[in-house]
């Protein structure tokens, strides 16, 4: 995501969703990746919205504006967003690019490429 933004961020703006956590320690699928916070499933908004800031100041985008998602998980849901995905909004407000679901879904070069796309259509 960093060399994305690098890449794209003086001509797309970027923003994080945090959503329910994929990798809580009291989860379905817990996880322990170096580097990664142990958190347990935030059970407020305000749990969230710290558990949310520190993944990512460990992922190091702490310069990418985060949304949080409510409790109800209503953005998660509608954008079949766990445990990650990518997704590009035109200009026009519709959805330009939906990647795959994460992890192996998680293909920042596709959504790079959506982006240039993008850019080309809006060109002079």
């Amino acid at each position: 995501m960093r060399d994305l933004h690098a890449k794209h961020g003086k001509d797309v703006q970027f923003f994080v969703v945090y959503i329910t956590e994929a990798h809580a320690l009291d989860g379905r699928a817990p996880m322990n990746r170096p580097g990664s916070p142990l958190v347990q499933e935030p059970m407020t908004w305000v749990e969230r919205n710290k558990v949310a800031t520190r993944c990512v100041a460990a992922m190091e985008i702490e310069h990418l504006p985060t949304l949080i998602d409510d409790m109800d998980d209503r953005v998660g849901q509608a954008y079949q967003g766990h445990p990650d995905r990518l997704y590009l909004v035109g200009k026009d407000g519709k959805i330009a690019f939906a990647g795959d679901r994460g992890p192996f879904g998680f293909r920042p070069q596709d959504l790079s490429s959506a982006i240039i796309k993008e850019l080309a259509k809006q060109a002079p």
